[in-house]
């Protein structure tokens, strides 16, 4: 198994339900696995427990607690913001370089699969001058992308996918996590996608786990 990174088309897409999701498909074949979210805003110290981090926790099978959020999303933020935004309110800088050592170290630790979810959208800024897009070329790891169902999510997804292309970075596959109470059908979205997607392309039906949504997940795993 590899390392691996999970980002999208933007905030809310369904990249944290596609990350759990992996986790607990893994664990139940028995893989190693382990994940990182380095960088959170919109988290509340008080209420941890209603975090993309603690959902992250809870997938592993681990407790929510300092020691277990400071491991896998060192860089939290109360602001629901873009990182650079939410770290100015605190009078705090992001150090991309920080970050990229941070996912190496963990890299080379790991003993199984690794899976590291972006914060926002493929081009959301860390600072004056990084995004997270920088983080993932440094990086060089395989990426999922992440995307939603609800309308403007094909202009977003397509967007963000030439992006990473233009990059020369690698796309496994392409997750498509319906929007609920989207106008726009998931299946629609789908087969519009298909005439412009080359990489695997994927449905998951995120309200509810249905058969369909495991063998999503076990195409995803194949993947990694």
């Amino acid at each position: 198994m590899s390392a691996l990174f999970i980002t999208g088309a933007g905030t809310d897409v369904g990249k944290t339900f596609v990350t759990a999701g992996l986790i607990r498909h893994l664990r139940r074949r028995g893989q190693s696995v382990d994940a990182l979210k380095p960088i959170v805003s919109g988290f509340d110290p008080a209420a941890p427990s209603g975090g993309d981090p603690a959902v992250l926790l809870d997938a592993l099978g681990r407790a929510v607690t300092e020691e277990e959020l400071a491991r896998i999303s060192p860089w939290r933020f109360r602001a629901p913001l873009s990182p650079n935004m939410a770290a100015s309110a605190e009078g705090r800088t992001i150090d991309p370089q920080g970050v990229i050592q941070f996912c190496q170290a963990a890299i080379a630790a790991a003993d199984g699969a690794l899976l590291i979810e972006g914060v926002g959208g493929v081009m959301v800024p860390l600072d004056e001058r990084c995004t997270t897009l920088d983080v993932m070329a440094r990086l060089g790891l395989p990426l999922i992308f992440v995307g939603g169902s609800y309308l403007g999510a094909i202009s977003h997804i397509l967007s963000g996918i030439d992006a990473l292309l233009h990059r020369g970075l690698e796309l496994r596959a392409v997750a498509i996590s319906e929007t609920q109470g989207s106008t726009v059908a998931l299946d629609a979205t789908m087969a519009t996608l298909g005439n412009f997607v080359k990489s695997p392309l994927i449905g998951l039906q995120r309200h509810g786990q249905t058969t369909e949504t495991e063998a999503a997940f076990t195409r995803l795993a194949e993947l990694l």
